[in-house]
């Protein structure tokens, strides 16, 4: 069980000082209890012979040798349609924390019914303070679970010189006391060990548009290029230092293990150590990078502007993984480029068959259905089993997973994810 599910750009402001705050490190007895109760239920489910088949299915996958499509199903946002905060009997902060992780992994076992593997495992990160590049977006928001609108800070170019490069500050004796609170409450019952998240995608072009703008990004590709490249090149850079920094300190973490990787997958292969004794560095790990906020660019142009410096951050890694939301059919030929890329997105506005043609069987097609069939009141599941069957028709002869993410709702019914998933099961087994 992760101690957090890492979704992009989830952590808020708040929740972030918190992590840091000494005080609010501590596990209560009652709260103990609650948590052992939990982690007991958990081992049982992480006991099943299942999790060890689905564990071969993932590595199996992901080195090529092709299963049944797998499936995968995150309900994201929905997760708070399934537990809500009135669902929780732990009083203390970090253990209501831990409490609604444990209670995720736990439906994902009993209840999801797709091919998530669940270990009887209980991870904790290091408490740790990022600073921020000198500036920073003022985000508009008017609803925590909807869209929002920012101010970019990095008006002109001409105030480059303001951007600094963000510092990583580690406390240890935060992450010390956590590591013993986990210990003490999880010891006998679940494995407890350290797991470091510091990255969702190393893509860069999310943090470009938060210091510069959308908009302005389109506009500087034709009227400020130096301007971009000279952004990029800083961004890069800043990448760069940071994983040199993270393995020099031994805070990378292998996610080859029961993790989540990319835009949503397990990890699992024999091509990467799923543990490591001594400095893990990023030749042992899974690399991510996308750019979905340049969808309407170019291929040339993001050959041009955007890839280059991608390229230098993927390069780092054992095995990669590329793409999010962005259609990539028109992309591939130039991502293709990457060193050891192993899964490629697929999503909703891909075209299936020309990616059934550009991947075959020599990469993993990561297909991300459309999440909109199931956000409402009442799914026409006629309708999700005919799409099912069109995708995996299209797909047919690749090596597939099959996973539904990107859910701001889930219709107020946890029952909409479980039909699914069966469904999708149904038809992966007949593709």
């Amino acid at each position: 069980m992760q101690e957090n599910i890492i979704a992009k750009q989830t952590d808020t402001a708040l929740e972030k000082e918190r992590n840091n705050h000494f005080e609010h490190l501590e596990i209560s007895a009652h709260d103990r209890i609650r948590l052992r109760d939990l982690a007991k239920e958990l081992a049982e489910i992480a006991a099943q012979p299942i999790q060890l088949k689905r564990r071969e299915m993932w590595r199996q996958n992901n080195d090529l040798q092709a299963t049944r499509p797998l499936i995968l199903c995150d309900p994201e946002n929905g997760w708070q349609e399934i537990f809500s905060m009135k669902d929780l009997r732990c009083e203390g902060e970090l253990a209501r924390g831990w409490e609604l992780s444990l209670l995720k992994t736990i439906f994902w076992g009993r209840d999801m019914g797709d091919d998530r593997v669940v270990d009887a495992v209980f991870t904790y990160s290091t408490v740790a303070e990022e600073t921020d590049y000198g500036m920073s977006e003022k985000r508009i928001r008017h609803d925590d679970r909807g869209s929002f609108t920012w101010e970019p800070p990095l008006k002109s170019y001409e105030e480059f010189s303001r951007l600094r490069m963000p510092k990583i500050h580690v406390d240890e004796a935060a992450t010390l006391r956590k590591k013993q609170l986990a210990e003490d409450t999880f010891g006998g019952i679940l494995r407890v060990y350290r797991k470091n998240y510091w990255w969702w995608s190393l893509g860069m072009t999310y943090q470009f548009v938060l210091l510069r703008g959308l908009e302005n990004l389109m506009y500087d590709l034709y009227d400020e290029p130096e301007g971009v490249h000279k952004l990029m090149r800083f961004l890069t850079d800043c990448n760069l230092s940071k994983l040199e920094f993270l393995e020099k300190e031994s805070l990378l973490s292998i996610n080859s293990d029961n993790d989540f990787i990319g835009s949503h997958s397990h990890g699992f292969t024999k091509e990467l150590p799923p543990e490591k004794e001594g400095t893990v560095t990023p030749m042992d790990m899974w690399g991510f990078c996308e750019s979905q906020e340049t969808v309407s660019v170019s291929p040339e142009m993001f050959r041009e502007f955007i890839f280059p410096y991608q390229l230098e951050i993927a390069q780092k890694f054992g095995l990669n993984y590329y793409g999010c939301c962005e259609p990539l059919h028109q992309r591939f030929s130039i991502i293709k480029e990457i060193p050891r890329l192993r899964k490629i997105s697929a999503s909703p506005w891909a075209d299936l068959d020309q990616m059934r043609e550009l991947l075959g069987q020599n990469y993993v097609m990561s297909i991300k259905p459309n999440p909109a069939y199931i956000a409402v009141t009442n799914p026409d599941w006629d309708t999700v089993r005919s799409e099912l069957k069109r995708i995996f028709h299209s797909t047919r002869g690749c090596v597939r997973e099959l996973v539904m993410k990107d859910l701001n709702t889930i219709g107020n019914n946890p029952e909409h994810v479980k039909t699914w998933c069966r469904i999708a099961k149904e038809e992966a087994e007949n593709a």
